[in-house]
């Protein structure tokens, strides 16, 4: 017999997820479109006077609430090996992208239950590149930028920075292959 407290993976997952975007205007209004789907990924830690620390890890990215957010999950390692996860670089968080048409810009909200970190960010195109800015708990800076996106792989750099962004430090990087092939998306009947 189920837990009646419990959501069905099905219900649950039938309510959040959304194969099409929301009807949204704007310039960034599609940011995110050419991330959907699964990804398999090597993340690089730099941490100061240490050789860089390099993980598996798995990236999953999906339109949700009607198609008017992006959600995602990055995992490192990856689920296949994270036998004794405790180690320096676990991640298993989560990311919730809503498009805010005020701004033309994500309003972006990182979570890592693992380590308790919590990031607010704004999401944007700059040239070619999406451009995540804001600030840890701490008040540093941070930015995190998709610095290449293409149909098959994206490489993304998390950087610092301690001096109200004059200079700035490359701390994580993803460097990402896409499983199989990009989603199909339709647009969500409104």
């Amino acid at each position: 017999m189920s837990d009646p407290t419990v959501p069905s993976a099905t219900g649950f997952l039938a309510a959040l997820l959304d194969p099409g975007p929301a009807p949204l205007a704007g310039s960034n209004a599609d940011l995110y479109d050419p991330l959907l789907g699964d990804w398999d990924a090597e993340v690089i830690d730099h941490r100061p006077g240490e050789p860089p620390h390099r993980q598996s890890a798995e990236m999953h990215f999906a339109r949700v609430l009607e198609g008017r957010a992006v959600q995602d999950l990055w995992i490192a390692p990856a689920r296949g090996e994270r036998a004794g996860a405790g180690r320096p670089g676990n991640r298993y968080g989560t990311t919730l992208r809503v498009y805010d048409p005020a701004l033309d810009a994500w309003r972006i909200t990182w979570w890592n239950p693992v380590t308790g970190v919590e990031n607010r960010l704004v999401g944007r195109r700059v040239g070619s590149r999406i451009v995540q800015t804001g600030s840890d708990a701490d008040g540093r800076l941070v930015r995190w930028v998709f610095v290449e996106v293409g149909p098959d792989r994206f490489h993304w750099r998390g950087e610092g920075s301690g001096d109200g962004g004059q200079t700035w430090t490359c701390e994580t990087e993803f460097l990402a292959r896409r499983r199989g092939a990009p989603p199909l998306t339709t647009p969500s009947p409104r």
